[in-house]
C-alpha cells in the first residue's frame, strides 16, 4: 500500500505527502472548527479558518525543511526529497556535512526558519486594516512557529536542537560518533521523559492532550534508538579490517590445466567453491571467471590453458588485509561484484569478502546472532537485507575520515 504521494517538486527538490499526515490536517481543523469563541464569533466560517490555518502549518513545516534543505545544498550536498508526515517533517539529505561547523548550519537552518515566520506573521497580524479572521489566522500560525523553533531546539535527536548538540559535542571532541551518540542518549532520556508525563497526565488528569505527548516521546525514543544502531555500526566497522571480515572458501586450481577440464573436474561439481584462482609453477596467475570461460569457443575448451583466461591479481579489484572494513564494503560497491579479493603484502590470496562476510563479521564484532542462513541467503543475493544500509554509513565514515 502507497503510503507517500509526490506533490510536485520545489527548487528540484521532490515534496511528497505521508498518509500520516493527513490525520494533521484533520485534527487541526477539526480543533479549530470545533473552537468556541471562534464558532461563536464567526460560526462555520470557522471550519473554514481552520483549515486554512492547517494548509498553512503545512507550509510552515514546509518552509522550515526547505532551510535545512538548502544549508545542505549551498553545501554542495544533494537533497534527494522533502516529506511531510505526521510528527512534522523530513528532508532526506545525501550525505552528512563534511565539518562540525557545516553540519550546525544545516541543523539550525530550520529552527531559524521557523522563528522568522514567527516574527514575520506576527508582524503582519498586527496590520490594522487586516480582516480580523485573517489576523486571528496569521497570529495563531505565528505562535505555532514559535512553539516550532522551541520544540525543535530540544536537544536530542532526531530533533534539530539533537542535531546541534551532536554537531557541538562533534566539534570539541572531534569525533562524529561521540556526536550522535551523545544526542541519541539524550534523544532517548527525552523521549522517556515525555512517554511518562504524557501517560501521567492522561491516566491521572484525564488530558487527552498526554496520549499526544506520549505518542510524540514514543517516536523520538525509536527514532533516537536508530541513530544508536547506525553509531553501533560505525564502531563496528572501524574495529574491523578486510582480514576479520575473509572468508577462505575459494580454491586454487592449477593454471596449466585445460578449460574443458577444469568445467569438468570443478564446475560440475556439487561443492563446487563461489572463486577459483590459478596457479602454476609457485605463483598465482589470476582469477578465473566463468564470465571469461563463456567467450571462449566450446570447441576451444580441449586446448585452451586457465592461464590464458585468468585475470592477473593485480588487475582485479581487491583490497589489502589490513584494509579497514568500511573501505572494503566501499570497494565491494564499486567493483559491483558478488565479492572481492584480499591481498597479503606479497602479492598472494589471503581470502576473499562478500555481502555475506561483512555482515556475519559486524554481527560477530557487536555480539548479534545472525543464522548461517541468513547469511548464506545475503551471499547468494549478492545483496544487504532491506533497510540495512551498510554502503552508505561506509561511505559517510570514509568522508569523514578524509574530511
Amino acid at each position: 500500500m502507497q503510503s507517500s504521494w509526490r506533490i510536485g517538486a520545489i527548487l528540484g527538490i521532490p515534496l511528497f505527502i505521508d498518509s500520516s499526515w493527513f490525520i494533521i490536517l484533520l485534527l487541526v481543523t477539526v480543533s479549530y472548527g470545533l473552537e468556541p469563541s471562534w464558532h461563536s464569533a464567526w460560526g462555520n466560517l470557522a471550519w473554514v479558518m481552520g483549515f486554512a490555518l492547517a494548509l498553512l502549518l503545512f507550509a510552515s513545516v514546509l518552509l522550515h525543511e526547505l532551510g535545512h534543505s538548502l544549508a545542505a545544498k549551498f553545501q554542495g550536498i544533494a537533497v534527494n526529497s522533502i516529506t511531510l508526515f505526521l510528527f512534522g517533517g523530513i528532508a532526506a539529505i545525501d550525505k552528512e556535512s563534511k565539518t562540525p561547523g557545516d553540519a550546525l548550519k544545516v541543523a539550525i537552518a530550520g529552527p531559524l526558519v521557523s522563528f522568522g515566520l514567527f516574527i514575520v506573521l506576527t508582524a503582519i497580524s498586527q496590520i490594522p486594516a487586516l480582516p480580523t479572521p485573517v489576523g486571528v489566522i496569521t497570529s495563531s500560525v505565528a505562535q505555532i512557529n514559535l512553539v516550532l523553533t522551541l520544540f525543535n531546539l530540544i536537544p536530542g535527536l532526531p530533533l534539530d536542537g539533537g542535531q546541534v548538540l551532536k554537531a557541538l559535542v562533534w566539534k570539541v571532541t572531534n569525533s562524529r560518533i561521540k556526536g550522535i551518540r551523545w544526542a541519541a542518549r539524550s534523544g532517548q532520556l527525552l523521549g522517556w521523559l515525555a512517554i511518562t508525563f504524557g501517560l501521567v497526565m492522561a491516566v491521572f488528569y484525564q488530558a487527552f492532550s498526554g496520549f499526544w505527548i506520549a505518542a510524540i516521546g514514543w517516536f523520538a525514543l525509536r527514532n533516537a534508538a536508530g541513530y544508536n544502531q547506525i553509531t553501533n555500526l560505525q564502531e563496528a566497522m572501524l574495529a574491523l579490517t578486510a582480514a576479520d571480515a575473509m572468508a577462505r572458501d575459494f580454491r586454487v586450481v592449477d593454471a596449466t590445466m585445460s578449460l574443458r577440464q577444469f568445467a569438468d573436474t570443478y564446475l560440475l561439481d556439487e561443492n563446487r567453491a563461489p572463486v577459483y584462482f590459478a596457479a602454476s609453477d609457485g605463483r598465482y596467475r589470476g582469477l578465473v571467471s566463468i564470465e571469461d570461460m563463456r567467450d571462449i569457443e566450446r570447441s576451444q575448451w580441449e586446448t585452451t590453458p586457465l592461464s590464458q583466461i585468468a585475470q592477473p591479481l593485480l588487475d582485479i579489484p581487491s583490497v589489502r588485509e589490513g584494509t579497514s572494513l568500511t573501505e572494503a564494503i566501499d570497494q565491494l560497491e564499486a567493483a559491483q561484484r558478488p565479492q572481492i579479493t584480499v591481498l597479503t603484502p606479497a602479492d598472494a590470496v589471503a581470502g576473499t569478502i562478500d555481502r555475506g562476510d561483512v555482515v556475519r563479521a559486524i554481527a560477530d564484532r557487536l555480539g548479534l546472532r545472525v543464522s548461517p542462513a541468513m547469511i548464506q541467503r545475503i551471499k547468494d543475493d549478492g545483496q544487504y537485507p532491506p533497510g540495512l544500509q551498510l554502503p552508505s554509513i561506509a561511505k559517510s565514515v570514509i568522508e569523514e575520515a578524509r574530511a
